[in-house]
């Protein structure tokens, strides 16, 4: 079981921790993100959002944050999960957090980029409503949604 709120500072080290983990586990670097020191300032004072999904002992098991680029489009940032945690619905109830909110804020085209090592993304996001879009580079592929 598990909930979908609004990321506040309590959370902050073990949001730090679940991050970490799924990029280990998904054989990427292991290092914070700049815009994690201070989600505050990086998403909610720029209108953006990050949610997180604790589960019923609080503990952080997936995030997800959004970046507006104009009026009508809206990155998608730091979809993550608990590897422990996959496979049970916590990305896609994530996920459409953020597409409700984009639907609210009058957005038209979710964009989210992944590197080629994150394999599982390669499915999630079509399987989401997601198509492919111009690459990023040789090893980032760019997804696109309209809503």
């Amino acid at each position: 079981m598990f909930k979908i709120i609004k990321y506040s500072q309590e959370y902050r080290d073990d949001m730090w921790f679940c991050f970490l983990y799924a990029r280990d586990a998904a054989g990427m670097a292991v290092r914070l993100r700049d815009d994690l020191f201070d989600i505050q300032s990086n998403y909610f004072d720029k209108g953006d959002m990050f949610w997180i999904a604790v589960d019923c002992n609080n503990r952080v098991v997936g995030m997800v944050g959004t970046n507006a680029t104009s009026e009508t489009d809206m990155w998608l940032k730091r979809l993550f999960i608990k590897p422990e945690m996959k496979r049970k619905g916590i990305a896609t109830a994530l996920l459409n957090t953020a597409v409700e909110y984009a639907k609210q804020k009058g957005i038209a085209l979710i964009h989210t980029r992944f590197a080629d090592i994150q394999a599982e993304a390669v499915y999630f996001y079509p399987a989401m409503g997601f198509v492919e879009d111009e690459p990023v580079d040789e090893h980032t592929k760019h997804f696109v949604k309209r809503i």
